[in-house]
Parts: structure tokens; C-alpha cells; sequence
């Protein structure tokens, strides 16, 4: 009896002593980020009749999901700099996705003037993330984690690709906005070949993501951005897909695209089949996961389709209905994004949360829960949103948007900057009123998600309390803001033009597959 007991005592203390080690190992981070993926092109929120993602579903059952997680910009660049550095568009000076372009700038700026038919003058964006800012690659690498970048980045090509910015290692190492040339191989790639006929670059993605989880020391703690090329510009997708999605078309629902759904179906799958090797890896309780999207669904390029009966017709790639607008507006369809995370021991399974949350949240909150102090002389926008995850009420503050460009797309407004403050959202226009003074749009968000009803007017307390905000961020972020155009010339201006696309319905170029 005394063997048996000493043995139970024994086993009792080898569990405690293995749960110890499993709770002093720190906690591992998967950062899974789409482009340009809508709030509604996924079905979590019930929005769409077209496209499949159960892995997405899967993901959200493990975890937690946002219905009101917003970008910080409704354009790529600008959102993926606030991630890694909590600090918004207006700070970094990123508020466009010029990173690929060959001019170096550091600093943004401001032109002397603009085109007569523009009250405001566009600034010009800062084109690479500075590697003087301390990022979360740098902050987790210095902090003894193995660091992986996979797909896009967007922030800049040598010296300033991931590899200077802590990640240990960078697939494919491209600087472009979005894959080279195409979805489905052939490639375009300098330096990264497909591995077969056909190879589709999501599929290869996770290829490399699941190799390199098998060639790393697990009992060391990791951090890799997993974020997908998925579904940018160019149009391209598996043709079995396109073939299986011909079959579900309704024109009367304004989600339509066959191409389109089958490239969230790629995305989808790639989420899924990371999922599977952290279970198989048995690591899923100590590997936290952040799904987000960069900035909302693309409703101004055009894609030619083809119906399953062979007639062709031409398409938006998708619809962020019933937001308004989509990616590179201001409006809600821009910036509100599809948002999951699950964290082990701190959110819970199958959760929802209305809570308002943004890009620039996660580099506070994973700093403060890998126990990583925050760097000196870094000011941070973000606020750590543990609370929300788990479950609780929290109110994180206003959070602006500042986008002060004007790409010619449906819903288009002038040089821009916007504040949320619980269920409302003031936009303003810079110098776009009468004699130059700031043109506002305050919207109820509850009553009025879709954005069409202006109450700027009825309610002049509130803009003013704001546009306060909105203007105390901008002081603080030392943000080059637009200026009055000099030049401008009323005869020449057009206001009824806003908000219309300039040229009509863009055509994306096809990918021909049968020329190698």
C-alpha cells in the first residue's frame, strides 16, 4: 500500500511539476492578416450568401470575435505600419500605400498646392517604416522569440523589409502591394519559384508557415506574422473554384463574383490548414491567434466573369453592404473589418463583443500579456484591450481615422479625418465648406449604420466636441495635415463629382494560366 501511495504521490507531482513547465513557457503569437478582406465577405457576421469560410467559423469558436474592429486606415500600408507600431496613420505619417515605390521618404509632406478643381491640397506619405521604431518583430525577437514574416508586407524594400524590422525570417521577401503577377503560378517572383504546375500562392504560403513551425525548437516561444496576399488585386483564383462558385450565382444578391468567392475560399482554407498543425503540434493552448483584415472590400475594380452557361459579364469584386463604401473610403465599409482572436486562458470560446477596437490596440496588448515592457520614447495610441477580450465592457477611448488623400472611387471624399466615440462618428473634410472652413458629417452609427443620414446640423454640440478630439490627436501626433489649395478656382469646381468614381468601373487584367 505504502509503494502504491508513494507512486500516486509521484505521478500527482510529475503532472504539477508539467503544468508548471506549461504555464511558465510563454505564450507563443499567430497574427493572421488579410487584405482588403470586407466585414462582409466573411459569414461571422451573417452578411453573405456567397462565400464559405467554416475555418474562419472554427477560428471564432476557439475564440472571440468583434463585430466593431476597426483599421486603421482604409488602405493597406497605413494599417499594417499601425500593428506593428500601436501608433496611427497620423503619427507614423503612412497614410497611403506608397511603400513599393522606389522614392525613399521618411517624413511626409505636403505639396504647395493641387489641381484647380480642389479646395484642399493631399499630403504626401511617408513611403517606408522607419527601422528606428521599436516594432513588435523587434520587441518580441530582442525578447527571445523565433520571428517569421510570411506574404505581404508592404513597408518598404531594402533596408527595410522585415528582416530589419526582428523577423528572423521573410517569404518571399516581396515589396509589392500585392502577389507577383498572380495568384496562380506562373509567378513573378525574383528569387521564389513555384514547387509545381499551378501552384497557388496561398497554398504556398502556408506551405512555408507549416515548415517553418517544424523546424523551429517549440519549447522556445514564437512569433509570425502570417499575412495573406489574400484577396488583393490581381483577380485570380483556382479555376475548380471559379467553376464551383459559377454554380451559386444570384444576380440579385450584389455579392457575385465567382472569381472573388473563390479566392476567400482559398484564404479560408490556408486559416484552416494553420490551425490544423498547431493542434497536431499540440501547441494550440499556449499559441495565442489574431485574425484581422487591413482595411475593407474592394467595390472599384472590375473583374470579367464568366456564368456557368459561358456568358460574360463584368463585376465589382465585391460589396460591403450594408456598410457604406469600402476600401480606400473613410466611410464604415473602408475601415470596419472582420476581427478574431483567440487567446488562451483570457478570452472564451464562441464569444462575441461589440466593444470598438482598433488595429493600433494589439501592439499594447500583446506587450502587456508576454509580460515585454514597452519601449522609452515611444508613444503609443493604442490601448491594451485585454478587458474586451475577456468578455467585459470597455470603453477604449475615440479612435481616428485620417486619410487625407482622394482616390477617385465610389464613395470618395476629399482629404479626410474621422473620430468614433461610442455610437458616433464625425467626419471631417478639410477646408471643403464654405470659405474654406472644415465641411462635417456626424452619424449615428446605431440607428444609421449604412451612413446616409448627415446630422451635422441638428446636433452642432456634438461635431464641436468631436472635432475636438479629432483635433487634440492630430496636435499630439504632430500629424502634416492639408492645406487651402492657393490655386483653386470655383468655375472649375465640381462638387456633385464627389463620391462618383472618376472613368467608371475599372477592368483588372485576367490572368491567362495556359501561357507558361
Amino acid at each position: 500500500m505504502k509503494k502504491i501511495i508513494a507512486v500516486l504521490v509521484l505521478s500527482f507531482m510529475f503532472i504539477v511539476v508539467k503544468a508548471q513547465e506549461t504555464d511558465n513557457k510563454k505564450m507563443n503569437v499567430v497574427f493572421i492578416l488579410a487584405d482588403d478582406l470586407g466585414w462582409a465577405d466573411v459569414t461571422l457576421y451573417g452578411k453573405t450568401k456567397l462565400y464559405e469560410t467554416p475555418n474562419l467559423e472554427r477560428l471564432a469558436a476557439r475564440g472571440i470575435m468583434f463585430t466593431r474592429a476597426y483599421a486603421a486606415s482604409p488602405l493597406c500600408s497605413p494599417t499594417r505600419a499601425s500593428i506593428l507600431t500601436g501608433q496611427t496613420p497620423a503619427r507614423t505619417g503612412i497614410t497611403s500605400p506608397a511603400a513599393h515605390q522606389p522614392k525613399v521618404e521618411l517624413k511626409a509632406s505636403v505639396p504647395s498646392k493641387a489641381a484647380p478643381d480642389s479646395k484642399s491640397v493631399a499630403c504626401k506619405p511617408v513611403t517606408r517604416l522607419d527601422t528606428i521604431i521599436p516594432t513588435l518583430g523587434k520587441l518580441l525577437k530582442a525578447d527571445g522569440y523565433n520571428t517569421a514574416h510570411f506574404g505581404k508586407w508592404h513597408l518598404g524594400r531594402e533596408p527595410y523589409t522585415p528582416l530589419q524590422h526582428g523577423f528572423h525570417v521573410d517569404i518571399p521577401h516581396w515589396p509589392g502591394p500585392g502577389p507577383a503577377g498572380s495568384f496562380v503560378a506562373p509567378w513573378k517572383y525574383p528569387n521564389f519559384k513555384a514547387n509545381y504546375e499551378n501552384e497557388h500562392i496561398e497554398d504556398r504560403m502556408a506551405d512555408e508557415a507549416i515548415n517553418w513551425l517544424r523546424s523551429i525548437d517549440l519549447n522556445e516561444p514564437f512569433f509570425m506574422n502570417y499575412w495573406q496576399f489574400s484577396v488583393h488585386a490581381p483577380f485570380d483564383a483556382k479555376e475548380s473554384l471559379i467553376k464551383y462558385y459559377q454554380t451559386k450565382i444570384d444576380f440579385t444578391d450584389l455579392q457575385h463574383s465567382p472569381t472573388y468567392a473563390a479566392m476567400v475560399h482559398s484564404l479560408d482554407q490556408a486559416v484552416g490548414r494553420l490551425l490544423d498543425e498547431i493542434d497536431r503540434l499540440g501547441i494550440s493552448d499556449r499559441t495565442a491567434i489574431v485574425f484581422f483584415s487591413d482595411n475593407g472590400g474592394n467595390m472599384y475594380n472590375g473583374i470579367r466573369e464568366t456564368t456557368q452557361s459561358g456568358e460574360e459579364f463584368i463585376t465589382e469584386p465585391t460589396s460591403n453592404r450594408p456598410l457604406r463604401g469600402g476600401k480606400a473610403t473613410i466611410y464604415e465599409g473602408g475601415t470596419r473589418v472582420p476581427c478574431i482572436v483567440a487567446w488562451p486562458k483570457i478570452t472564451e470560446a464562441g464569444t462575441t463583443s461589440d466593444v470598438m477596437i482598433q488595429s493600433t490596440d494589439f501592439y499594447p496588448t500583446i506587450l502587456n500579456q508576454l509580460g515585454i515592457q514597452f519601449p522609452k520614447k515611444h508613444k503609443i495610441d493604442g490601448v491594451d484591450i485585454t478587458k474586451a477580450l475577456q468578455g467585459e465592457n470597455q470603453d477604449r477611448g475615440p479612435i481616428i481615422t485620417y486619410f487625407p488623400h482622394q482616390p477617385k472611387i465610389p464613395n470618395w471624399l476629399p482629404p479626410s479625418v474621422s473620430v468614433h466615440q461610442g455610437d458616433w462618428k464625425l467626419i471631417r473634410v478639410f477646408y471643403n465648406g464654405k470659405d474654406f472652413a472644415h465641411q462635417y458629417f456626424l452619424y449615428n452609427l446605431k440607428q444609421d449604420i449604412g451612413e446616409l443620414h448627415n446630422l451635422a446640423e441638428k446636433h452642432p454640440e456634438k461635431v464641436k466636441q468631436l472635432d475636438a478630439i479629432i483635433e487634440a490627436h492630430l496636435q499630439d501626433a504632430n500629424a502634416v495635415l492639408p492645406i487651402i489649395n492657393p490655386t483653386f478656382d470655383q468655375e472649375k469646381y465640381h462638387p456633385e463629382t464627389v463620391g462618383i468614381q472618376k472613368g467608371g468601373l475599372r477592368v483588372a487584367k485576367r490572368i491567362d494560366r495556359t501561357k507558361n
